[in-house]
């Protein structure tokens, strides 16, 4: 691990020699009751980690309070996605709130750019001395961090970035790979040069996710030399009678389709319509280790779900700010997070 990741603090140096969080401290301190052998083991991995108890010493004794801002999008009733993220800030917030770090959710609407900033505006008026973000908007999540940079605010992107923002960290899938890696799987079942369909549904279509997992998609098939056409829909309106209608017409409109990818985790609504349908010979890819998801995963209708560790992203996002703002250290600008693969096989041992 590099260097940098200092900032699993207590609970990894823990991890890392097998020993509690209480022997760790006693090391850290100096105190008696630890063998010569452990406090061995366990001072090599500070230095290994370039932990800094001192700093830490300093913050305990401080009275000042350091506020991290999250700013993600509520779990809504067609996705339970950010559920999972949550679960990476609680378990973040858990570790570094005995410091005097506080964490402070704010949740917007992902059908509402309005809700994004108005909790933007809510997050600079508390005075927040870090950000972890969503960039679900992209127009007014630029306008947002601008504003972060003109008060000195760090912050950090996850799950979706915007380059040119010079944010902290995007931590993250590298998504252009991402899209590759989908049309490369979505491709195993084809025995044709029958139509591939791209489904984008969000209200944010130009979404930068979006954009480029379907450069990386539509890369493989002109690096591989596939004469396929791939026919794209963008579906703004994310509830199921809208998706339904049009999946109805493309599928009108283009009879030969053989496969579909969708580019997010709402994959589950066309799995609902190709089994409502029975069309059981489209093969079916897309994004995310959600309940609904998983379900079409176990009955066959979805081949693969393509999966970024989000609750792991989270919880680097905060830890990123912490680094910075309480240990003094740096981050890397680009953490790419795997991209796993999950088949009906495999999928009772994955965890997000």
């Amino acid at each position: 691990m590099e260097k940098n990741s200092t900032y699993f603090g207590v609970k990894e140096i823990a991890r890392r020699a097998n020993v509690s969080i209480a022997t760790v401290d006693r090391v850290i301190h100096n105190r008696t009751g630890v063998s010569e052998k452990t406090k061995k083991k366990i001072n090599e991995i500070i230095k290994e980690l370039d932990y800094q108890p001192n700093i830490l010493a300093s913050r305990l004794a401080s009275k000042n309070i350091i506020i991290l801002a999250v700013l993600i999008p509520r779990v809504s009733e067609e996705t339970d996605f950010w559920e999972v993220p949550l679960r990476g800030i609680q378990r973040a917030d858990a570790e570094i709130k005995q410091y005097g770090i506080q964490t402070i959710p704010y949740f917007f609407d992902l059908s509402d750019k309005d809700s994004f900033v108005t909790q933007a505006r809510l997050i600079l008026e508390r005075g927040v001395h870090g950000v972890m973000l969503s960039p679900s908007f992209i127009e007014q999540a630029r306008n947002f961090t601008e504003e972060c940079q003109k008060l000195k605010i760090p912050y950090v992107f996850i799950d979706s970035n915007i380059p040119e923002q010079r944010s902290l960290s995007y931590i993250g899938p590298h998504l252009l790979k991402s899209g590759y890696v989908g049309a490369k799987l979505l491709t195993y079942r084809m025995k044709s040069n029958k139509k591939v369909l791209v489904v984008n549904i969000s209200k944010e279509i130009e979404n930068y996710n979006y954009l480029q997992i379907e450069e990386g998609f539509r890369s493989y098939f002109n690096d591989n030399q596939m004469g396929n056409e791939i026919v794209r829909i963008d579906i703004k309106e994310t509830d199921y009678l809208s998706v339904a209608k049009h999946m109805t017409s493309v599928l009108h409109d283009h009879t030969d389709i053989e496969a579909i990818f969708v580019t997010n985790s709402r994959v589950f609504t066309v799995a609902t319509f190709l089994k409502n349908k029975n069309k059981n010979n489209i093969s079916l890819i897309g994004y995310d280790f959600i309940k609904e998801n998983i379900q079409y995963l176990n009955e066959g209708i979805i081949d693969f779900l393509i999966c970024h560790k989000p609750e792991e992203q989270a919880y680097r996002a905060v830890m990123a700010l912490y680094q910075t703002l309480v240990m003094g250290g740096s981050v890397d600008n680009i953490q790419y997070m795997p991209i796993d693969i999950i088949t009906k096989e495999n999928y009772e041992f994955y965890q997000n």
